[in-house]
């Protein structure tokens, strides 16, 4: 009998260990915008990976591509309430929520990618991480290099900024874009991303910007034929966590989420470095697209500065904000 009770004993706490282990054990969601082969796609593929061999298995995550779990903007609203645990979005699609990352939309405040990953991955960019915990219920755990946001269009070339004249361009839903645009002289069309291809298919618009990496991932050559190698905004796309979720998790699974996203972020650096000639090379050839460079882009780059950003200067921090970021990438101050 005595020994009965000793087996029954075992069973019940390997039972109980296991049922314990199993609990523990959990699979994630992650929101994705764009599409397979994309710059989101690449950093949360890393992202997962990390985490399972830093929790040794006990976590993991799958992705949901092409809007599948709803808008970008949406997955924010989500994510703060605690009904999604991840998305990976475009900076600009999380501004309306943490304001002060609108300071990464500014146009033309990044010349290259260096100065964009100096930003993101040094003080500032930890500071727009707490901003935004505090703002939107959500911590940013990486970042997505996406490249410059390039013009393009069904319609014409556009090789100088009266080109521009008679396009229907679809924005996202960004004050700062938007007033962007207005200041080249257009009104554009603010739109979901989730509605963009079908618009683009339907010519409801014209015309769209956002990053070579992602016109290829979106197939966008199926519907557009003009590319303008436009430098405004350098795409930053966090990979966030609900604040509610991070909390919940013991203090190695929250270093595990932290250390996971800062490799997905090395990873995704090297990735647009590897990935973006080749994807233009191959926007030309598959698809017959024509990659125009834009002759007057200084004008373009001073009348958005002029007419956007001191409009602005309040919401991302103020002014003495940008010209901290100004004078950390080298660059002059303004006045």
């Amino acid at each position: 009998m005595k020994h009965k009770n000793k087996i029954v004993k075992v069973l019940s706490l390997t039972a109980g260990m296991l049922f314990s282990a199993s609990t523990l054990a959990a699979s994630w969601n992650i929101a994705v915008g764009d599409g397979g082969g994309s710059a989101q796609e690449a950093l949360g593929l890393k992202f997962i990976e990390s985490l399972e061999e830093k929790t040794g298995g006990k976590h993991t995550a799958k992705l949901f591509l092409n809007g599948q779990l709803g808008s970008e903007q949406d997955t924010v609203n989500e994510a703060a309430i605690g009904t999604l645990d991840f998305s990976i979005l475009a900076s600009n699609n999380l501004a309306p929520f943490s304001p002060t990352l609108g300071i990464l939309s500014l146009p033309y405040i990044f010349e290259n990618l260096d100065q964009a990953q100096q930003t993101v991955e040094g003080p500032i960019g930890a500071e727009l991480v707490e901003n935004t915990v505090r703002d939107a219920g959500v911590r940013i755990l990486g970042w997505t290099y996406s490249g410059f946001r390039v013009l393009s269009n069904s319609k014409q070339p556009v090789q100088k900024l009266a080109d521009l004249d008679g396009l229907v361009v679809r924005v996202p839903k960004n004050e700062i874009m938007i007033d962007t645009y207005k200041s080249w002289g257009i009104n554009p069309t603010p739109m979901a991303w989730s509605e963009t291809f079908t618009a683009l298919q339907q010519k409801v618009v014209d015309g769209q910007d956002t990053p070579y990496t992602t016109i290829h991932a979106m197939k966008f050559g199926e519907v557009q034929k003009y590319i303008s190698d436009l430098h405004y905004l350098f795409l930053l796309e966090p990979l966030i966590v609900s604040e509610s979720l991070f909390q919940d998790q013991n203090e190695a699974t929250q270093q595990a989420m932290l250390a996971a996203g800062k490799e997905a972020t090395a990873y995704s650096l090297q990735w647009l470095k590897e990935q973006e000639a080749a994807i233009k090379e191959e926007l030309v050839s598959k698809y017959n697209m024509q990659i125009d460079t834009l002759a007057d882009e200084a004008e373009w780059a001073k009348r958005a500065q002029d007419a956007v950003w001191p409009k602005f200067y309040e919401s991302v921090g103020g002014k003495a904000k940008v010209n901290e970021l100004l004078r950390s990438l080298g660059r002059d101050e303004v006045k």
